[in-house]
């Protein structure tokens, strides 16, 4: 993507950010969201907003519902902030990458380091040889 789109998603990231954190009075959006990316299409004309929500998953989809109904706003509020000749149609989208990342460590605290040896002893797949950098073989 040309560094300055990825310029561009970065201050949108950031302005909605702010925006949904002191701006937004629905009661929907509360608690820990987080705007973990925005990816705009090239000629600018529409943006995903990717939006995190910790809680459950009835608390998630609430917040998002609140979000996407103050859309229009936002994109007002954007058009005021950031001077682009087009201000980006938002469109929201859950993001479960940080639960996900959350539930992955949770289960690696989960095992000792002997259960952790033995896993890796007892697979099945063969062992792959890799190369080491000066070009021998190494284990």
């Amino acid at each position: 993507m040309p560094r300055r789109i990825d310029r561009i998603n970065e201050l949108l990231r950031s302005e909605i950010s702010h925006l949904i954190a002191r701006e937004i009075k629905d009661p929907r959006v509360a608690g820990v969201i987080s705007i973990t990316e925005v990816v705009a299409s090239n000629d600018l004309r529409s943006a995903r907003v990717f939006v995190s929500v910790m809680g459950r998953h009835s608390d998630r989809q609430s917040a998002l519902d609140g979000i996407r109904s103050a859309a229009s706003f936002l994109r007002r509020e954007l058009r005021d902030r950031v001077n682009l000749k087009h201000t980006p149609h938002l469109t929201f989208v859950l993001d479960d990458s940080i639960e996900e990342g959350d539930r992955i460590l949770r289960l690696m605290d989960d095992f000792t380091p002997e259960e952790f040896a033995a896993a890796y002893l007892e697979r099945k797949e063969p062992r792959r040889r890799v190369r080491a950098p000066d070009g021998t073989k190494g284990q």
